[in-house]
């Protein structure tokens, strides 16, 4: 079984290390007798250090072939494992995991021995090697020339396999052995290195609690979806071939629909939704947003917005929840928007299991509440994010849209009659916790509900006030519905979500059109980051991969390295087809809206523009498509199977609300490539449309997709389409509102 489980690297290391091994044998055996101890010294460590990563190697591979079983021996169709199955495969896995760490140890012990036998041979080398006092083995001018040969030969071997080790990775079997393709073991299997590799993570970053949890908790569920993620394995797929089919789909560009069939947004909508803005870019009050902006000197700059050197004002400060003792966050917080401390009435900083980090302000001279929602920023966060499934919305959950008096009834029979409802789970979850904490219990005499309810209820302090719930990312999605929730209560409510996550299905989505306002700036992932569109975009990947078929395989790390760095300097224009047409909600508001802006209902075709390359690369895999047993016939069945659907899929999540896709304009400048981006980033000029949610629902491969949910630059895009139409003089927010 080993014999056709073995790796090739596997055997030629072993090969290389158990050589060296017997040289070094031989050398010292040869030496013993006419050199001092310390002088066979290097000869020694090398061959010791070879000989214990041999039985590493039978270690590791035997742990590797223990833990392989235990995924192709456990039933693969259930849904809940068996508590004593799901034990021994954790520790199978840590057995298999730590193997691998201490081969790693080992290998760099072997790079250090290798730079300590070179050191001692060059020395030698430099001095008169005819003295007997500096005998090195073979070396020696009466040597003879077997034990020359022999010497070199060991020398050269020794450093080549440190240094090849490097580079083929410490599995010593093939996993593909044990899974073949089968799609439960490979998810299982990436499901339990994803399980360890994020309890480790967090156990680092100070949540040792994670690493002894056996039963299943948030973070089983996100490597779960992980694992199915990468289930592209099953079909023969390396991640380099996937990455690199990422790189030809940037390459080639992907089909980007014009926005002449939309209107551009109506700019009091961008103008108010740019002037609360700094509040969702000022819950960031941890050292990510200074380290964005100023990523040199990001400690200094935080510590200052920390308020760490002016430790008299704290008491000035409002306290909140997990706040540190010198109340930095609120200081950092106020510090950004430049408010006086007593406008923040409460907030929470230290977060637990799917909570989110907020800040409420009180805002007088708007008579406004604000509620802020930080995004994501720390590892619950992350965990928050990876809780991607979708889980199904309450009739609690959708209170705003189904009981209250303020929204159209064909709304609400549309939303009643397609029950049930789905929504992110991470952000469900962080959504009704966040309700409870503002609202779910009495806080005042005012009203019998909670915290909200004391500022904005009859007779207290913010009567009449209007309610806005801001978010950038995550932030931006548990603020759509935590309003869908609060609506119900506080008419006057309106919310603006900047670069938020899809969260919702599309029903939702467009039954809280008119209080629901959702920003996009340009190709930012985090709109399109919903389990369904990752596996459109691994099928896709595998797709474009099986379809090139020109070059050779030399191409494939400079593809891979393009994926990162490529530029979009290529377009031409080409025929598409249809848009998807606009989907907006069923209110009167709506409605009259949809009469202005969605006028591709009245096209049939049009032109796209796509973005293209060049097209002298290369598909090292396809080689021949009429292969039964080429790994390319299994891509597309795998794609095909993706693109067709099953009751199986997940549920389609969508952005919430009434969407502005705020895009830059196409500029051709005759510049050099080495300033072109700073050029670029001051002359650019944008617009917002008013976009259909279809049109935002797949990913966009480009090298600025990271980029673009920078909460600056979202703000910087915003702030251009309204100096273009002549209104930036009026962004404060009291004119506004």
């Amino acid at each position: 079984m080993w014999l056709k489980s073995l790796r090739l690297t596997s055997i030629l290391i072993g090969a290389l290390n158990f050589l060296v091994v017997v040289l070094g044998g031989i050398l010292v055996a040869i030496s013993f007798p006419g050199c001092d101890h310390h002088k066979i010294l290097p000869i020694v460590t090398v061959s010791m250090l070879a000989a214990v990563k041999m039985g590493t190697m039978v270690k590791l591979g035997i742990a590797q072939e223990a833990t392989a079983k235990t995924i192709t021996d456990s039933p693969s169709e259930t849904n809940v494992l068996d508590t004593v199955i799901r034990h021994d495969r954790r520790v199978k896995y840590k057995t298999w995991l730590w193997w691998s760490r201490f081969a790693m140890v080992v290998t760099m012990l072997q790079i250090l021995g290798a730079f300590y036998l070179m050191f001692n041979v060059a020395r030698y080398v430099s001095q008169d090697g005819n003295y007997s006092s500096q005998c090195f083995v073979g070396l020696a001018a009466s040597s003879s020339a077997w034990k020359r040969r022999v010497m070199i030969i060991f020398t050269i071997i020794a450093c080549c396999i440190a240094v090849v080790q490097c580079f083929t990775g410490s599995d010593v079997l093939r996993w593909r052995s044990f899974y073949a393709t089968q799609d439960d073991a490979w998810k299982a299997h990436y499901q339990e290195v994803f399980d360890y590799g994020i309890r480790e993570a967090l156990c680092c970053l100070g949540r040792v609690e994670y690493l002894t949890v056996l039963e299943d908790d948030e973070v089983y569920s996100v490597a779960k979806l992980l694992g199915d993620l990468v289930a592209y394995r099953a079909s023969g797929t390396g991640h380099l071939e996937l990455l690199t089919g990422l790189a030809l789909l940037q390459k080639h560009g992907q089909s980007r629909e014009s926005h002449e069939c939309f209107v551009e947004a109506p700019v009091e909508h961008l103008q108010v939704a740019a002037a609360f803005h700094e509040f969702a870019e000022a819950a960031y009050t941890g050292p990510l947003l200074d380290f964005g902006r100023n990523p040199f000197v990001f400690p200094c700059v935080w510590l200052h917005r920390q308020g760490i050197l002016t430790p008299w004002t704290r008491n000035r400060r409002p306290a909140l929840d997990g706040d540190n003792w010198w109340r930095g966050h609120a200081a950092a917080f106020l510090k950004f928007v430049n408010l006086p401390p007593e406008v923040l009435r409460r907030g929470r900083v230290c977060q637990k299991k799917c909570e989110a980090a907020y800040f409420v302000v009180v805002l007088h001279h708007i008579r406004s509440v604000v509620l802020t929602i930080r995004g994501t920023e720390t590892p619950e966060d992350l965990i928050i994010d990876g809780l991607g499934r979708e889980c199904p919305l309450s009739v609690v959950d959708l209170d705003g849209l189904i009981n209250s008096s303020y929204i159209h009834p064909s709304v609400k029979q549309r939303v009643e009659s397609s029950f049930p409802h789905y929504g992110h789970s991470g952000i469900v979850e962080a959504a009704r916790d966040l309700y409870t904490q503002i609202e779910g219990y009495s806080r005042d005499e005012c009203q019998s509900s909670g915290f909200l309810s004391s500022l904005l209820g009859a007779g207290c302090e913010c009567e009449g006030y209007s309610l806005r719930i801001v978010g950038h990312s995550l932030g931006g999605a548990i603020s759509a519905l935590l309003g869908i929730r609060l609506h119900r209560q506080f008419p006057k409510l309106h919310v603006y979500s900047y670069g938020p996550l899809p969260c919702v299905d599309s029903v939702v989505a467009d039954a809280c059109s008119d209080f629901v306002t959702s920003i996009v700036h340009d190709n930012e992932f985090s709109t399109r980051l919903s389990v369904g569109s990752i596996l459109r975009l691994r099928a896709a990947a595998i797709k474009a991969l099986s379809e090139n078929t020109k070059t050779d395989t030399a191409l494939i790390f400079r593809l891979a390295h393009q994926f990162l760095y490529a530029s979009n300097s290529h377009r031409i224009k080409i025929e598409a087809e249809d848009p998807t047409k606009y989907s907006s909600g069923t209110s009167t508001e709506s409605k009259d809206q949809d009469q202005d802006f969605s006028l591709c209902h009245e096209t049939d075709k049009r032109q796209n523009l796509i973005d293209i390359g060049d097209s002298d690369f290369i598909n090292p895999f396809a080689a021949d498509l009429n292969r039964l047993d080429d790994p390319i016939s299994q891509f597309m069945e795998t794609v095909s199977r993706s693109e067709n659907g099953s009751a199986s899929d997940p549920t389609e999540m969508f952005l919430p609300g009434l969407l502005i896709h705020v895009v830059p304009q196409q500029q051709n400048l005759n510049i050099p490539l080495w300033k072109s981006w700073r050029v670029q980033e001051q002359t650019r000029k944008y617009k917002a449309f008013l976009v259909n949610r279809e049109y935002l629902k797949d990913f966009v491969v480009s090298p600025n997709m990271f980029f673009d949910h920078l909460p600056w630059r979202c703000n910087n895009a915003m702030r251009k389409v309204l100096e273009a139409e002549n209104v930036m003089g009026s962004l404060d927010v009291s004119h506004i509102v």
